[in-house]
């Protein structure tokens, strides 16, 4: 849709405007201007249980911003100067959007009445409201619902039961049953239970949905939704990583940044490098090693060689004044230099600029076993800095707590991450550079 809409407004734009007084930079300006206000309303947010009255109002809201600021670009470019066709275009682009927008609500609705495009779902207790829910999903087949029974510790005699509250783990994680979604019942869920619920949703990449008992049971983490006029369903938030725009602002910055570093950076000092490091001690400049990365894949990580050649690299890390290191690979490790390399692996997709630290699979498979949620900064790709770094946990792990604050911070990273936090990171690391920090040896 947002590229369906788009193309309407580049089409409509170019081919109806009058040349001789359209500006360079209008097309420019009203793509981008429609990019930015849609994100920050969310009209692109329309889930199958979006009613046909909020469509509405997000297409009122929407072209209510957009011509506020189709003409704003007449009041500050054209200094108040509007053609007579600008009008017509507007009318034209409005129409048509929303044309395609509702056009596509009731052909979803209709595609999904046939069968089609459906989420197999359960329920976790039985209450009022669940009640409410199960005839919801059974009655409305175009909202595309496929529901397969629910679970209760109460013993009822009720054929849609599907056993008890322990049970449905084993039924959610059998991949014959293709469990999309998972409604829990805030009434007969202890808090306990739903902690299970939600850690091991989480874990299985399944939908987790709450079907509140009262009008107080809030947080930062829940997000109101309305199931038919009146049904209120709790959505447990989903983290940043879980949106592709996020991973596209991420990605975009990361090719930019790299490309930067490797021209100006890189392009005069691995020269450099390569006579200083070869006068000291023999073997290559890069030195290449197995980390793991995105989902505990393998993958050869680049650093500036700051060692003599040795055959214990993949086992121990470097230590305080650690014989191996070379005296042109102490300054380069104490300024981070070493790691510079790095951003060729981000450019290969490979790394990011920040993000938790990449590891050895042997220290990697250590970790686990000190550090229960170790596996979740494998969710993200491994970053030439990251939060952990900037906050003193870099370098050697000399005690347990070491990797647990390290392993604490990836994850608090992972879960609140934007766009400014990576900012704040990177400037932060560039001033420890100057600074100099203890730990980098």
């Amino acid at each position: 849709m947002l590229l369906l809409d788009i193309a309407i407004i580049n089409f409509v734009v170019f081919y109806i405007s009058d040349k001789e007084y359209l500006n360079e930079y209008f097309l420019i300006y009203t793509s981008v201007f429609w990019l930015l206000s849609t994100y920050l309303i969310g009209f692109y947010k329309v889930y199958r249980h979006t009613t046909f009255f909020r469509i509405f109002t997000l297409l009122t809201l929407q072209f209510s911003i957009f011509i506020l600021g189709y003409f704003a670009f007449f009041g500050i470019v054209r200094e108040g100067v509007i053609v007579n066709n600008q009008f017509i275009i507007l009318i034209i682009i409005i129409s048509g959007i929303t044309f395609f927008k509702i056009l596509s609500f009731f052909l979803l609705r209709s595609y999904r009445s046939l069968g089609n495009n459906y989420r197999k779902v359960v329920l976790i207790g039985l209450d009022a409201s669940s009640k409410k829910m199960i005839q919801l999903f059974n009655e409305k087949s175009n909202l595309g619902y496929r529901y397969l029974g629910f679970f209760s510790d109460k013993k009822l005699n009720n054929k849609e039961r599907l056993g008890s509250f322990n049970e449905s783990f084993n039924y959610i994680n059998d991949k014959e049953n293709y469990v999309d979604e998972v409604y829990c019942s805030l009434t007969e869920l202890s808090k306990e239970q739903l902690k299970q619920v939600i850690r091991f949703t989480n874990d299985k990449d399944v939908v987790v949905k709450l079907i509140p008992n009262s009008e107080e049971f809030y947080s930062k983490n829940q997000n109101v939704e309305y199931y038919g006029e009146t049904l209120k369903v709790l959505s447990v938030k989903k983290l940043p990583f879980d949106f592709v725009e996020n991973h596209l602002i991420k990605r975009v910055f990361d090719i930019i940044f790299s490309l930067l570093v490797c021209l100006f950076v890189l392009s005069w000092l691995i020269p450099i490098l390569w006579i200083l490091v070869k006068i000291e001690s023999k073997g290559p400049l890069i030195f290449k090693q197995n980390r793991e990365g995105l989902n505990g894949e393998q993958f050869l990580c680049y650093k500036f060689r700051s060692m003599r050649l040795n055959k214990v690299s993949e086992k121990i890390h470097t230590t305080l004044n650690d014989n191996r290191v070379t005296q042109i690979g102490a300054f380069l490790r104490k300024t981070s230099i070493d790691e510079l390399p790095q951003f060729f692996n981000v450019l290969r997709g490979e790394m990011s600029t920040v993000g938790p630290r990449p590891h050895l699979k042997s220290l990697s498979q250590e970790y686990q076993k000190e550090v229960g949620d170790y596996l979740k900064r494998h969710v993200v790709k491994p970053g030439i800095t990251g939060l952990a770094q900037v906050s003193g946990y870099r370098g050697e792990i000399k005690k347990r707590s070491d990797i647990k604050n390290r392993i604490r911070l990836d994850i608090f990273y992972i879960e609140n991450w934007s766009f400014f936090l990576d900012i704040k990171i990177i400037l932060k690391t560039i001033f420890n550079v100057f600074k100099g920090e203890e730990k980098a040896y």
